[in-house]
């Protein structure tokens, strides 16, 4: 009997990838959640105005945008950039 191979690696990295998903218009809590629950936990936070904020509470930003954007396959350790505004900025 001829022993078994480990897969290649590029069969191992097509298994891995994990397709990012569409956060736009949800508050940061959710998209967060919604990252963590895609196996995606490499998040980092940006103020959509360009103000520099820190997202205290979550519930009060609206994400505006992602990098890299809904749909892309990514690697879990990807870094993940969510842009949110507060709802009052709107």
């Amino acid at each position: 009997m001829a022993p078994v191979s480990a897969p290649s690696s590029a069969a191992r990295t097509s298994a891995e990838l994990i397709t990012v998903p569409d956060v736009s218009g949800l508050n940061h809590q959710q998209a967060q959640d919604t990252m963590q629950a895609a196996g995606l936990y490499n998040l980092r936070e940006v103020d959509g105005k360009g103000l520099g904020r820190v997202l205290v509470v979550d519930s009060n930003w609206v994400q505006v945008g992602q990098d890299p954007p809904a749909g892309t396959k990514v690697t879990a350790d990807t870094v993940i950039t969510l842009t949110a505004i507060k709802y009052t900025d709107r």
